[in-house]
């Protein structure tokens, strides 16, 4: 497609590095990957990731994903995910726009369309769908005012705007709508995975979060875990986790101490699960991290 290739053109000039490069349009990220990567684990947070050049495949619970520069993946809620670049060369480097969704934003979008609640329930909150000419010249449209900063404070959010309208367009399960729509179950849903993020070093109390969302334990638990893959004991592990690996890695703590701080009474219990999870031990892996570092 032809001007995919002139998204990664164009992102070829703005960024010459590998690596995840903030850029002065707010939420607005470019990647460059000039090989295949290790697994990264990660939270998603409500975003589009639209590939000009490679692939990536992303694991969520159970299941993966792979997008390209045929496909665009957009995430609605926060989701811990297992990201990997599966097709990158020197020659021909994996590059992709990262976009964070301002959900406010996706609402106004919504409501100035006169949208109508989705009859059904909400299913996954990260979705892969086929990418189109319109979506990609908003977002060139958006990169493109990099070279004119000045025009940032006035076009930017018009752009982004024209951006999620094309998005929602291309939304054949209406996914993006259910977790956008104020009094909807995905919003609800939406709201309490927005608390756990938050307070994932805190007990978890299932009943609390189901009445958070206005539902009954049964059907709170059924739509978390297809919205997000994972049951709500699972989304928590994975994030006190991969916090435990990352205060591990910046704060040089023992693992009994990042064990506590992200919610473990038992350090051995911690060493087990983070073990299955990363595949060695905490203190073999940030060894491991760093010499990759």
């Amino acid at each position: 497609m032809y001007r995919i290739k002139e998204l990664a053109e164009l992102i070829q000039r703005s960024v010459t590095a590998d690596g995840t490069h903030d850029t002065s349009i707010p939420g607005l990220q470019l990647v460059r990957a000039s090989r295949i990567s290790d697994p990264v684990y990660s939270v998603y947070e409500p975003s589009l990731c639209v590939v000009a050049q490679g692939s990536k495949m992303v694991m969520l619970g159970d299941e993966s994903y792979t997008y390209d520069s045929a496909s665009y993946l957009t995430a609605s809620v926060h989701l811990p995910i297992t990201g990997q670049v599966v097709k990158a060369s020197s020659e021909n480097p994996y590059l992709c726009v990262n976009l964070q969704l301002d959900m406010d934003l996706v609402l106004e979008v919504l409501q100035s369309s006169n949208p109508v609640l989705p009859d059904r329930p909400p299913s996954r909150g990260l979705v892969i769908n086929q990418v189109d000419n319109s979506l990609i010249e908003a977002v060139l449209r958006l990169i493109k005012l990099l070279e004119n900063p000045q025009d940032i404070p006035v076009l930017g959010t018009s752009v982004k705007r024209e951006i999620i309208y094309r998005v929602l367009q291309h939304d054949y399960n209406d996914s993006m709508k259910h977790f956008a729509l104020a009094g909807s179950q995905g919003q609800r849903i939406a709201k309490v995975i927005g608390m756990l993020n938050r307070e994932f070093v805190q007990p978890l109390k299932v009943d609390e979060l189901a009445r958070e969302a206005r539902m009954s334990s049964s059907s709170f638990y059924s739509h978390f875990k297809e919205v997000t893959g994972m049951s709500p004991v699972q989304y928590q592990k994975q994030l006190r986790l991969q916090e435990a690996r990352r205060l591990l890695l910046t704060e040089n703590l023992e693992a009994a101490e990042a064990a506590f701080q992200v919610g473990y009474e038992s350090p051995s219990h911690f060493s087990r699960e983070y073990s299955r999870r990363f595949g060695l031990s905490p203190m073999k892996d940030i060894r491991r991290l760093r010499e990759l570092l």
